[in-house]
């Protein structure tokens, strides 16, 4: 039997990765990791102002989690991460070797109205454009899936 994968749970913001991350998890029966609790305090501080990071900001954030994923190579886990451009995903491959990656999507309308309906949480929905823009959807030579979340239920699908 193989062992359980490293998954990252991608996408925008408020595509419902800190929901979908642990019910994944839970199925794989592997720990999850919230990407967010990665991020540096300057990070926080940046988008909480309503500035969007760039690459040099998720650096230090996606290196992070990517010692995380590493760590959990042979062993699985499920770790969020908006991993936007395909370059983060690279840099996350190249820390966590076969990790396979569930990008959740969705229209702007449905993600902005999901994002100002959470409470708590640090990311405007200001900053909901900018990340549309850096967002490069997963590669056919990537491992893993897409799942749209305007679904009203998701059938279990097997990642690549």
């Amino acid at each position: 039997m193989d062992p359980p994968p490293v998954v990252v749970v991608m996408g925008v913001a408020g595509t419902g990765k800190t929901t979908v991350g642990p019910l994944v998890a839970a199925r794989l029966g592997v720990p999850y990791a919230e990407g967010d609790d990665f991020h540096p305090a300057a990070n926080i501080a940046k988008m909480s102002a309503g500035v969007p990071l760039d690459d040099a900001d998720r650096a230090p954030w996606l290196d992070a989690i990517g010692r995380w994923a590493h760590g959990r190579a042979g062993l699985g886990g499920v770790v969020s991460s908006s991993a936007l451009k395909r370059a983060y995903r690279d840099r996350l491959r190249a820390a966590a070797p076969g990790a396979v990656f569930l990008h959740l999507t969705g229209d702007r309308e449905l993600v902005e109205r999901r994002m100002a309906e959470r409470r708590g949480h640090f990311m405007p929905t200001a900053l909901l454009d900018s990340q549309f823009a850096a967002l490069e959807p997963l590669g056919g030579d990537e491992a893993g899936v897409a799942v749209d979340v305007a679904a009203q239920r998701l059938e279990g699908r097997e990642l690549r």
